[in-house]
């Protein structure tokens, strides 16, 4: 066991070597490979090398990418060129990635074409905390006032079944954990720049539906799909637990319970942070790591995917981690969050080619090399740098 002092000096070394990666590797990567410097925006779609793959845009980046770059802006080094692609990003999304009603497509060709539209809107919630967090970094007023204004057609388009259509029929009525967990990073950062009760709201909101619906103690785990009351659907999809999605909960809320003094909100993080890692955290196959899916009652999960690793829970395990281990000083927290950095740093990172790896087979090996797609690009491992260079920073 370490010392005080020696855990001191390795989170230290941490936070450095996360600026570092972030500065002399992630960054440069996206802004030499992904950057379209003719129609504005980013492309995710690459190869191991930087490679274009595949044209076709990720909205969710659209509003990703600016929002990293805004983050790391105002959090590590004061880069002008990263404010500049943001607000490349911003314009594309703001110009091709809305509908006449206001909703947000989830796929668009690189001249911002309209290709695909889904149900849920987690396009239109990051391009929200793109607007804000470049408020904060610009001083542009205005995108804080079109990130508020965006947030309450959010909170507009959840509720109205014409905007987000239910993802069952009627006698399957069930509500994800997704988007109430989502909203609570959502407000926080709008927080920054915004002044609304409508903030605060949300996030009591959705702390009370995660507590009174998701957090199941008799499972001690979240569950990702629950009925429209919290009743326990018995069923695969109703038994799924996605400890990354869990554990990146978890330190939403220990931000909310720092922010508010919260204690008790804190202890419920940290429960759910210990469950979700028994849950999650790999023992038996691959030294470790965090694995995508689990069934509450032991039964084997149907996802394909089930027992890969991803690049994201292990980014959200390192967060969560470090933050409880400051926030409460115990020692649990600081043994996991070494595992799960030095579990992410020795297997997600490429040795050979700036970037990570974001998926790997449950003994943590290679599934495929890209560096991006739709759904992989920059955000978690950037906003994973960023954060963990602050709470470093914080430690000391």
């Amino acid at each position: 066991m370490l010392s005080n002092t020696e855990m001191q000096a390795f989170v230290a070394a941490f936070g450095e070597k996360c600026r570092t990666e972030l500065l002399d590797s992630i960054m440069p990567f996206w802004m030499e490979h992904g950057l379209d410097r003719e129609h504005g925006g980013v492309y995710t779609c690459l190869d191991r090398d930087g490679t274009l793959m595949d044209s076709t845009k990720s909205v969710w980046f659209q509003g990703r990418f600016p929002y990293a770059l805004s983050y790391a802006f105002n959090h590590v080094e004061k880069n002008r060129e990263w404010l500049a692609a943001a607000k490349s990003c911003i314009d594309f999304f703001e110009k091709y990635c809305f509908d006449s009603r206001g909703r947000m497509y989830f796929e668009v060709a690189a001249d911002g074409t309209p290709l695909r539209m889904r149900r849920y809107v987690f396009s239109e919630c990051f391009a929200a905390i793109a607007l804000a967090e470049y408020a904060l970094a610009s001083g542009d007023g205005s995108c804080a006032e079109r990130a508020l204004a965006l947030f309450r057609r959010i909170r507009s388009f959840a509720s109205n079944p014409a905007m987000t259509p239910p993802k069952y029929e009627p006698a399957m009525a069930a509500q994800g954990h997704s988007l109430t967990m989502i909203l609570i990073n959502v407000a926080l950062v709008l927080k920054q720049v915004c002044s609304d009760p409508a903030l605060d709201a949300q996030i009591d909101e959705s702390i009370d539906r995660l507590m009174r619906y998701f957090v199941r103690p008799e499972f001690k785990c979240v569950l990702e799909t629950v009925g429209p009351n919290g009743e326990f659907i018995d069923t695969i999809a109703g038994r799924t637990i996605n400890p990354g999605h869990a554990i990146e909960t978890s330190w939403f809320l220990m931000d909310v319970a720092k922010a508010r003094g919260d204690g008790e909100l804190l202890r419920r993080a940290v429960e759910i942070l210990d469950w979700s890692w028994d849950w999650g955290w790999d023992a038996e196959c691959g030294g470790g790591g965090i694995i995508s899916f689990r069934d509450c009652r032991g039964f084997p999960p149907q996802c394909y995917e089930q027992d890969m690793k991803f690049w994201w829970p292990q980014c959200e395990a390192t967060i969560a981690m470090l933050e409880a281990w400051i926030l409460t000083g115990e020692q649990r927290h600081f043994d996991r969050f070494r595992l799960a950095s030095d579990w992410m740093w020795s297997h997600l990172r490429d040795s050979e080619h700036p970037e990570w790896f974001g998926y790997l087979h449950r003994d943590g090996t290679v599934a495929q090399p890209a560096k991006g797609n739709i759904f992989k690009g920059p955000f978690h491992i950037p906003r994973m740098l960023v954060k963990c260079t602050m709470l470093a920073g914080a430690a000391q």
